[in-house]
C-alpha cells in the first residue's frame, strides 16, 4: 500500500515524496533522512554538505545560458510532526508512512502524512534531479527540527548561503503567495506537589478524552476545534468542586504546535460520591459534546473503573492547577486589523503532563505583532503567580514582516497570471515559517513562500490535494525560468 502514488502526476515530484514516506523523519530524529538527502545530492555529483546544526545544503549549477541569473535558494524542512490515532500501531522512528489515494487527495492510514513539509522537500529533490529544467544557480536548503523549535533555521550561520532569492515551500494553500508570518514563544507553567496517601474508602477511575480532530496550532486555530486539555480540565474541575475528586496523574497533548486531540487522567473518588459523580459526568459530557457537535462529531469522553492509584496530589495544588488552566487563554486572542480573516494573536494550551511531583502546562503563543506576543507572556506569568506556580518562557522566534514591494513577489504574480489566467492571493500566515529567522541572519534575501494545498497538518487527518501539487510544480518550474539577471 502506498506505492501507487508514484504514478500520480507530476511523477517526478510524487516519486520523490514516496521516497520520503519510506524514511522515518520525526522531529529530533532526522538522522536517516539527513543521510538520505546527502546521498541524493552526491549521486549526480552535486555539492552536498551538512552544517554544524544538521541542516543540509545541496548546490546545483545553472543550466546552459542561465548562469547570469540571480541565485535561488529553495527552502523546506526535513522533519515531520509524528501524530497518530490512539488505535493505530505505528513507530514513527522505524515504520514507513502508509499513503492512501482518496479521490483528489492523498492521506495517510491513521497517522500524519508528512506532506508538511515533505511536498516542499520532494519538489526541491525533483529540481535537483532534473536534466530538463531551465534555471539559474540553485541552492536547496533543508533545515532540521522546524516543527519542534526551528533550531535548524536558528543555528544557520551567516555566509553559508550565496543566493539572492529565497523561496520557502512550506505554505499550504495553492493559489496564495505568502509574504509574512507570525512569530512565537513557548510558555510553561510548573506546579510542584507532594504525593499523598489515598483517603479510606476511595474508588479509582480513568477519564479519557479522545476522538478530537486536532490540527496545526497556527493554521487551524481559528476553526474552533476542541482542546482536549481544556475539556479534561472542565471535567476534573467540576468533579473536584462537587464530589471531592482527587487527581493521581494526567497526560494531555503531545506537541506544542498541535492542537491537543487526547487527554488521560487517573483519579480517585470517595466511595459514597461515585454515583453522584457519574450522574454529573454524564450530564456534563453531554453538554460538552453538544457544544462541539458541529466541529467535533467524533469526540468521546469516557470514565472507566480502574485500579486505585497508590497516591494522589495534594488538594490545594490540584485546585490551583485547575483554576490556572481554566484561566489560561486558548485559541484566537485577536484577529488582524491589517489583513481580513487573518489571526493576529493566539495561544495553544498544548500539553498538561504530571510525574515525579511536577505538573507542567505547556503553551505556544503566536502573533504577528511582537508586543501582543509579549503581552501573552505577561498574562501567563500573572496566572502562574496567582496560582503559586513557576513560569518559563523560551524558544522565541521572530515573525516575518510583509514586504509588498518584493521583486520576487512581482515576478511570481506575473508568472502565475500568465500560466493559470488569474492573479494569486497575497497574504500572510498565522504560523511560524522559517523566513523570519532566516531573514534575520540574511537580511538582504528577497523571500516568498508558497506550496500545494494541504489540509489538517499536524493531525492524522492531514491530506494533500493532488491537482494542487500539479499546479505547485508547474508554478515552480515557470518561476525558475523567469528569475531575472543579476
Amino acid at each position: 500500500m502506498g506505492e501507487e502514488i508514484v504514478r500520480l502526476n507530476p511523477q517526478e515530484v510524487w516519486s520523490c515524496f514516496y521516497c520520503l514516506t519510506q524514511i522515518p523523519r520525526p522531529s529530533k530524529k532526522e538522522e536517516k533522512i539527513r543521510a538520505f538527502m546527502v546521498d541524493f545530492g552526491k549521486r549526480p555529483g552535486l555539492e552536498s554538505v551538512v552544517d554544524e546544526v544538521g541542516n543540509v545544503l545541496i548546490s546545483k549549477p545553472a543550466t546552459a545560458g542561465m548562469a547570469n541569473r540571480k541565485g535561488v535558494i529553495l527552502q523546506a524542512h526535513l522533519d515531520m510532526v509524528p501524530q497518530k490515532n490512539s488505535d493505530k500501531l505505528h513507530d514513527f522512528e522505524a515504520d514507513p508512512i502508509q499513503t492512501i489515494i482518496d479521490g483528489d487527495w492523498v492521506r495517510a492510514d491513521g497517522t500524519t502524512l508528512g506532506a508538511d513539509n515533505g511536498m516542499g522537500v520532494a519538489a526541491a529533490m525533483a529540481v535537483l534531479a532534473s536534466q530538463e529544467l531551465q534555471h539559474g544557480p540553485i541552492e536547496v536548503l533543508l533545515t532540521t527540527d522546524e516543527e519542534a523549535g526551528m533550531s535548524g533555521a536558528t543555528g544557520l550561520k551567516p555566509g553559508l548561503l550565496k543566493g539572492d532569492i529565497l523561496i520557502n515551500m512550506d505554505s499550504e494553500e495553492e493559489g496564495e503567495l505568502f509574504i509574512g508570518c507570525a512569530g512565537g514563544t513557548n510558555g510553561r507553567m510548573i506546579f510542584r506537589y507532594h504525593e499523598q496517601p489515598l483517603p479510606p474508602d476511595s474508588k479509582g477511575f480513568r477519564i479519557k478524552v479522545t476522538g478530537l480532530r486536532g490540527g496545526h496550532s497556527g493554521v487551524d486555530i481559528h476553526l474552533g476545534r476542541g482542546n482536549a486539555n481544556k475539556i479534561m480540565n472542565r471535567i476534573l474541575s467540576h468533579g473536584q468542586r462537587t464530589c471531592g475528586l482527587l487527581l493521581a496523574s494526567i497526560n494531555g497533548g503531545s506537541l506544542r504546535n498541535a492542537i491537543p486531540r487526547e487527554s488521560f487522567a487517573h483519579i480517585a473518588l470517595p466511595a459514597d460520591r461515585v454515583a453522584e459523580f457519574l450522574d454529573h459526568f454524564s450530564m456534563l459530557t453531554n453538554v460538552i459534546k453538544q457544544e462541539l457537535s458541529v466541529v467535533e462529531p467524533a469526540l468521546k469522553i469516557e470514565v472507566i473503573t480502574a485500579e486505585l492509584p497508590e497516591t494522589v496530589m495534594e488538594q490545594a495544588i490540584l485546585v490551583q492547577l485547575l483554576n490556572a488552566i481554566y484561566a489560561s487563554p486558548n485559541g484566537v486572542v485577536r484577529m488582524s486589523n491589517d489583513m481580513d480573516g487573518l489571526v493576529e494573536t493566539s495561544n495553544n494550551l498544548a500539553m498538561v503532563t504530571s510525574g515525579n511531583g511536577t505538573i507542567t502546562v505547556d503553551h505556544l503563543f503566536r502573533s504577528s505583532v511582537d508586543s501582543a506576543r509579549d503581552d501573552l507572556e505577561i498574562m501567563l506569568k500573572s496566572i502562574s503567580d496567582l496560582a503559586g506556580a513557576a513560569s518559563l518562557f523560551d524558544g522565541a522566534y521572530p515573525g516575518w514582516k510583509p514586504n509588498p514591494d518584493s521583486p520576487i513577489l512581482k515576478i511570481m504574480q506575473e508568472v502565475y497570471h500568465q500560466r493559470f489566467g488569474n492573479i494569486p492571493n497575497v497574504t500572510a500566515i498565522h504560523a511560524g515559517l522559517e523566513c523570519g529567522i532566516l531573514g534575520g541572519t540574511y537580511p538582504d534575501l528577497d523571500m516568498i513562500s508558497f506550496g500545494p494545498t494541504i489540509r489538517f497538518p499536524h493531525s492524522p487527518d492531514e491530506k494533500v490535494n493532488i491537482p494542487s501539487v500539479t499546479k505547485f510544480w508547474d508554478f515552480l518550474v515557470e518561476t525558475l525560468k523567469s528569475i531575472p539577471e543579476k
